[in-house]
């Protein structure tokens, strides 16, 4: 029977023309499934499905999300990224699996649509720090921040030392400079949502943080401006909050201002006191990634 999936350019583009007639035929696409962004129940047969396709360095990934979840796209990972997937995937027993021949890849591997993730218990989810390429160190938390009595998912990212502009000796902390010239809002207060900011983007994986990603100064895909080291655990409120408002809110500091906080209420008293002090900025990044 035929599905009613949706299938991007560009993923037409790499899994190429005749998997992808296969697929909306309904040859090898699977009726049933869960939803790789939320994690519920899908039907192909009966709601409009995206196909969403990973890539690393020689293994790509297909997986199926609802429409109103994901757009139908190509995300580019980390190969160490797919294959942890791919062996959680093949400790399940019994689940469905199926693969799909790709255009510009000499390997496959079954989609992680089925992939159950151990969900985080604590009211926040702390990465620890990574390198970005200035060798800048980054701490990033996520928790759930209330605006206009309302919860939005959010990522808070604090550098463990000061940031200087690529280029120059100096010793001063260019961190929130830097990012308001990408643009980020600079906040006096946390009193609204801040603006979108379009060609940013944060990619949740199997249901798990993954990256920040920015526009790649040379066109083309995305590129992560901070990766985690292992995939980051989210609380479910905190994917809920995601995948309903279909964005992320992203607030920065420079180091010393918000610190690690270990719980949600004691991080917005954190975040309050930057805004008050001139030391936050903020933007919202759509979701993206599968």
């Amino acid at each position: 029977m035929p599905r009613m999936l949706d299938v991007s350019d560009e993923v037409r583009a790499e899994i190429g023309d005749e998997e992808a007639a296969r697929l909306l035929a309904g040859e090898s696409a699977p009726g049933s499934y869960d939803c790789t962004s939320c994690r519920t129940p899908g039907d192909s047969e009966q709601e409009r499905t995206s196909t969403v396709l990973f890539i690393g360095d020689e293994t790509a990934v297909l997986a199926f999300a609802h429409a109103t979840c994901l757009p139908s796209q190509v995300v580019q990972v980390t190969e160490e990224q797919l294959q942890g997937a791919v062996r959680s995937i093949g400790a399940v027993g019994g689940e469905a699996q199926q693969q799909v021949p790709q255009a510009q890849h000499t390997q496959q591997a079954p989609p992680p649509h089925h992939l159950q993730q151990p969900q985080q218990q604590a009211p926040l989810a702390q990465q620890p720090p990574n390198l970005v390429p200035e060798q800048a160190v980054l701490g990033v938390t996520s928790g759930l921040v209330l605006i206009q009595n309302e919860l939005h998912p959010a990522l808070v990212v604090e550098p463990t030392a000061p940031i200087a502009r690529p280029g120059t000796l100096g010793s001063g902390d260019d961190f929130l400079p830097l990012l308001i010239e990408q643009g980020f809002m600079p906040l006096t207060e946390l009193s609204a949502v801040p603006p979108v900011l379009h060609g940013w983007s944060v990619l949740l994986a199997a249901g798990q943080l993954h990256a920040v990603l920015q526009p790649n100064p040379n066109g083309g895909r995305p590129v992560a401006w901070w990766q985690a080291h292992q995939p980051l655990q989210v609380t479910d409120g905190w994917r809920a909050a995601a995948n309903k408002h279909q964005q992320v809110l992203m607030f920065a500091a420079p180091v010393g201002s918000v610190g690690r906080q270990p719980r949600e209420d004691l991080m917005r008293d954190a975040l309050d006191k930057a805004a008050a002090n001139g030391k936050l900025v903020a933007a919202a990044l759509p979701l993206a990634g599968i």
